[in-house]
């Protein structure tokens, strides 16, 4: 008989962000395909009679191709066995889960999709940023960095003509180039940023500027999600007051206090 694969979304980092059918499916699999994003906190709670397979794709390291990633689920579950595909934060958010249930479908294989807490919402929450907000921001955007920087300026005044909250994933480093964009797509330089660095994770750090000086922020350990709009003002509220108004100058601030632990930022290359 034929295994079933489970497309499980791991969250953002923290453990206890797993849903209660996630951690079961963990515990109960026969194989766990990984991904490189995934934290050892949650790789923690697998069984040690499981089979652990890290298929991770990280920029300047090992990359391993999408088809050998759908191979591998294919065959471990026709060989009888249980595969969850653990993925961070949402599978169907920038995830490739349609991918690889296009795959399982041309295959035959069972299989079946449990979401997760996206990274925006882990992200978001540990910043303590409301990603609306009904005086500023009633949409939310989610893009990815790889995607922004083939696409064309008029997507970009798309997306930022309607005001909308925008979470941009996988950023990288070249942040004057996604300021350009945002510059080019007509938004502020006012308009608070945040980027997250390891989101819900015991080390995460967090980088408050604005748009005209997104150019300046320090290169952080990866996974980073970056955060743009007025929602941002609401950022660690006990620290900074709650705006009255959008007006006023917004200068760079480092914020390193999400948690007690947490490190002062590296200096800027």
């Amino acid at each position: 008989m034929k295994g079933k694969v489970f497309l499980v979304g791991a969250g953002p980092g923290d453990p206890e962000l797993l849903t209660v059918k996630a951690l079961r499916l963990l515990q109960t699999a026969d194989a766990i395909l990984y991904d490189e994003l995934v934290s050892q906190e949650v790789l923690k709670l697998v069984p040690s009679t499981a089979q652990l397979h890290n298929v991770g794709k990280r920029c300047g390291k090992k990359k391993i191709q999408q088809e050998e990633i759908n191979f591998l689920m294919i065959a471990l579950a026709e060989s009888g066995l249980n595969v969850v595909r653990l993925k961070s934060g949402d599978p169907s958010i920038f995830g490739r889960a349609g991918e690889e249930m296009e795959a399982l479908r041309n295959a035959n294989v069972p299989y079946e999709l449990v979401p997760g807490v996206t990274s925006a919402l882990g992200a978001a929450a540990a910043a303590e940023i409301p990603l609306t907000h009904r005086r500023f921001s009633s949409a939310v955007v989610f893009i990815t960095g790889q995607q922004a920087a083939n696409s064309d300026a008029a997507d970009w005044n798309k997306l930022a003509s309607s005001g909308a909250t925008l979470v941009i994933y996988m950023p990288g480093h070249d942040y004057a180039a996604v300021a350009a964009k945002l510059n080019a797509a007509g938004v502020s330089s006012d308009t608070p940023c945040a980027t997250i660095s390891r989101a819900t994770n015991p080390d995460q750090r967090t980088f408050r500027t604005r748009a005209g000086e997104l150019h300046l922020t320090p290169r952080l350990p990866s996974p980073t999600l970056l955060v743009v709009g007025e929602v941002v003002r609401f950022a660690q509220a006990e620290h900074f007051a709650l705006p009255t108004g959008v007006e006023g100058p917004f200068t760079n601030e480092l914020i390193s206090a999400f948690r007690p632990n947490s490190v002062p930022e590296e200096p800027v290359a």
